[in-house]
């Protein structure tokens, strides 16, 4: 009984030795968190201010280094060597040379303000004369396309547009306009020889565009108008079927009409066309008819012209009175298997047109007729045809399918 008495006291006397043992360490551990949770506090506190800190030093540090100053002065010392290599190519000084910049500078930024001013002229009398133009259709005969052409051409004229480009559909004389394009197995030769050339002669001879501010009084009272003008073709380049056709006024000089006939990118028309625009003044018309380029990037990268695109945006886009504009354009194309028309006419909008064989005439064969689809503020694409032609009832089957319905 002594022995078991004794036993059971030494295992209570074990359990509070421990229970202690555990409490004291419960202690430790609370102090030590209630320790470490202060730190973080103070810390997560004091992040703001550093980071805050930290930025504010790095960019003090920047500006204040030594080396963006050094960049600096690099840069003025290449720009500086470049110059003066400019001026020993060129033969003068480099006062010389920073004088011509600056002069080239200010008239660029006159040209852009004169272009700016004159396109906003040309967009208030665009939007009148947008109210009383005629109505729109697609031209079957050339003498059609060459009066459209040429009310058109006018009223961009009265606008203000004395440098403008034409697109003509290129047909064969005493041919109608059919929805396939010609074929030229001569190249541009044939192209200027049996459609070119007549088809630009048949439009100056249309054109009446008189420059009221250099018309003398002689011009004014001459009464002639009105008169058909005398066409001179001057021949450029025979392997490019290109040339210069000049209407020369029955009433006098003011009158006169310039038209260069299938130019390319060839640096030889950028300095023709140069020299007409000074010839011609800002005040007289002059066209570009079906030029081979659509705009400023179909002049690539020539190492025998390095500097050609740059000419031709100054020659031909930011030329006096907003460059040269497009104020007629016939372009016929296909698309999803329809043949299609695009028709610019100054100053409306893309009108896009596409044919339909139409039975409702009788006599059992399909008469092609012009059904208008929309129109569009730019230049319409191949995607803008096909959503208009799917939303039209009578192209909901192409062609073919139509064809076969018919006959079956």
């Amino acid at each position: 009984l002594i022995f078991i008495m004794s036993l059971q006291s030494m295992i209570l006397r074990r359990r509070f030795v421990f229970i202690s043992i555990f409490c004291l360490l419960c202690l430790c551990l609370s102090e030590r968190i209630a320790s470490c949770t202060a730190f973080m506090g103070s810390t997560v506190t004091s992040l703001p201010s550093l980071r805050r800190n930290n930025i504010r030093n790095n960019i003090m540090s920047l500006l204040s280094s030594p080396s963006a100053e050094e960049e600096a002065q690099r840069l003025l010392d290449q720009a500086t060597k470049i110059r003066q290599q400019l001026a020993d190519l060129e033969g003068k000084s480099v006062e010389q040379v920073e004088e011509e910049a600056k002069q080239q500078k200010t008239k660029q930024q006159e040209r852009l303000q004169l272009n700016e001013a004159s396109t906003q002229k040309k967009n208030s009398n665009k939007a009148k004369n947008k109210q009383k133009s005629q109505s729109i259709y697609v031209p079957q005969t050339i003498e059609e396309q060459s009066n459209q052409a040429a009310l058109a051409i006018e009223r961009a004229f009265q606008d203000g547009i004395t440098r403008q480009t034409v697109r003509l559909a290129l047909v064969k004389e005493d041919t109608f306009i059919t929805p396939e394009e010609e074929e030229w197995p001569g190249g541009t030769k044939q192209m200027y020889r049996e459609a070119g050339r007549p088809l630009t002669e048949a439009l100056l001879s249309e054109i009446r565009a008189t420059a009221k501010d250099i018309q003398t009084e002689k011009e004014k009272k001459s009464g002639k108008e009105s008169f058909v003008p005398q066409i001179k073709t001057q021949d450029i380049w025979d392997f490019d079927g290109s040339a210069i056709i000049t209407a020369e006024a029955a009433q006098g000089p003011s009158g006169d009409v310039q038209a260069l006939v299938f130019p390319n990118t060839d640096v030889k028309y950028l300095n023709d066309i140069s020299q007409i625009n000074e010839q011609v003044g800002k005040e007289r018309l002059f066209l570009l008819i079906n030029p081979f380029w659509r705009n400023v990037e179909s002049w690539g990268f020539n190492i025998l012209a390095p500097n050609a695109k740059r000419k031709a945006q100054e020659v031909i886009f930011d030329c006096v009175n907003g460059g040269f504009q497009e104020t007629y354009v016939l372009s016929r194309f296909s698309v999803r298997g329809e043949d299609c028309v695009a028709l610019k006419v100054y100053p409306n909008d893309w009108q896009l047109f596409a044919y339909y064989d139409d039975f409702s005439y009788g006599y059992g064969n399909p008469v092609q007729t012009t059904i208008q689809l929309g129109s569009s503020e730019h230049e319409p694409n191949s995607a803008m045809f096909s959503k208009f032609l799917n939303e039209r009832d009578e192209f909901k089957m192409n062609k073919t399918m139509r064809q076969l319905n018919r006959k079956f």
